[in-house]
């Protein structure tokens, strides 16, 4: 490790992980970065999340001025269902779709996290189990006119509306929002990153 102070970066634009790491008192800066984000052909949702999280943190720590204390955190988050992962929806018509294929059943929301910093690398991941009640197609519809669904992978957010249409969850909620703080704090552990605000033995 470097003898200067770490410095965590944030490569996300994502106000739901700028909140969950404000949470944990977590300090951090924000970076924005661009990276594919099309799933290899047979790649597993678990390889897929832990991938992007990796590149966007790779990408964040391309930027950073003075690598020697910069750490980068990346994560991504998506929903599966039957074996199907579901983006952003690009409009009414996906959102409503997305919506009615999750009504009445159990899907999983993956989200991987990475950390990136001068002394390595290192991955985490999050699966959770999330039940939605039965949905009508004037639910649906109702749901997408709120605003809340258009920038959401799977079209909901557990931490708004969208908990309204969960009757169970088995995992992290703060996973479903799409930064595991668990899994987050045990990264920064690993990388001897206790210093930071927030994290402690």
């Amino acid at each position: 490790m470097s003898g200067q102070a770490p410095q965590l970066y944030l490569a996300s634009a994502s106000p739901r992980r700028r909140e969950l790491l404000e949470q944990i008192g977590v300090a951090y800066r924000r970076l924005a970065v661009t990276v594919d984000e099309e799933p290899h052909s047979g790649e597993s949702p678990e390889l897929y999340v832990l991938r992007l999280a990796l590149d966007k943190a790779r990408a964040g720590y391309a930027h950073v001025a003075d690598r020697d204390a910069g750490w980068v955190l990346g994560a991504d988050t998506s929903v599966v269902v039957d074996h199907d992962i579901l983006g952003k929806p690009r409009d009414q018509g996906e959102g409503v779709a997305m919506l009615r294929r999750l009504s009445g059943v159990t899907h999983h929301v993956y989200t991987g996290v990475a950390l990136v910093g001068r002394d390595g690398e290192g991955t985490r991941l999050s699966v959770s189990a999330v039940s939605f009640r039965r949905l009508s197609q004037q639910e649906c519809e109702g749901y997408w006119c709120s605003g809340e669904p258009a920038d959401k992978a799977g079209g909901y957010a557990i931490q708004g509306r969208g908990a309204m249409f969960i009757s169970r969850l088995e995992g992290s909620y703060s996973g479903v929002m799409g930064l595991p703080l668990f899994e987050t704090a045990e990264l920064l552990r690993e990388f001897g990153l206790n210093g930071l605000p927030g994290i402690r033995e």
